[in-house]
């Protein structure tokens, strides 16, 4: 991703994150470490979500060390929303909106299996966020005070998009 778009900042899904820590955990453990993990994406910055993930580590590493070992090796791409303001961080904390396009354009590629050329690829594509547009009937949650917020942040980059 940053060959092609060197300015990119790549934020992981939190919710995914949480809910692959929390694939073998025992259900007695379930309520504390999901809190103990909240405390960390919760923080209200980098500096405490790093604090909290050392006390998730001390607290549960002796039980589930391939959690803390995970959000460790991560961190990189799951603190990016730290440098956010949280009317930018509500917005960007899952991916699950992406990954549903991803999943509209997968189907439709799917379909088709060959194609001639690179436009019709590129049709194809287009045809399909169209389609998934058009169905995405459902607003985002403080829509227009993160799109304020993005467009401070990266004023020039959004020039001509909106």
């Amino acid at each position: 991703i940053n060959t092609v778009y060197p300015e990119a900042r790549i934020q992981l899904c939190i919710v995914h994150m949480v809910r692959n820590s929390l694939r073998f955990v025992s259900w007695k453990d379930y309520k504390a470490v999901t809190r103990d993990l909240k405390a960390i994406y919760q923080a209200p910055t980098e500096d405490a979500g790093q604090h909290a993930l050392e006390a998730f580590a001390s607290a549960w590493d002796n039980r589930y060390p391939q959690i803390s070992r995970s959000w460790q090796t991560n961190w990189a791409n799951l603190a990016t929303f730290f440098a956010y303001p949280a009317d930018i961080r509500k917005v960007i904390y899952t991916t699950n909106a992406i990954e549903s396009l991803n999943s509209v354009i997968r189907h439709a590629i799917k379909k088709r299996k060959v194609f001639p050329t690179d436009e019709a690829v590129k049709k194809v594509v287009w045809l399909a966020i169209q389609a998934a547009s058009q169905k995405w009937t459902m607003p985002l949650r403080d829509w227009r005070m993160a799109m304020s917020r993005f467009i401070i942040e990266f004023g020039d980059r959004l020039d001509g998009h909106f």
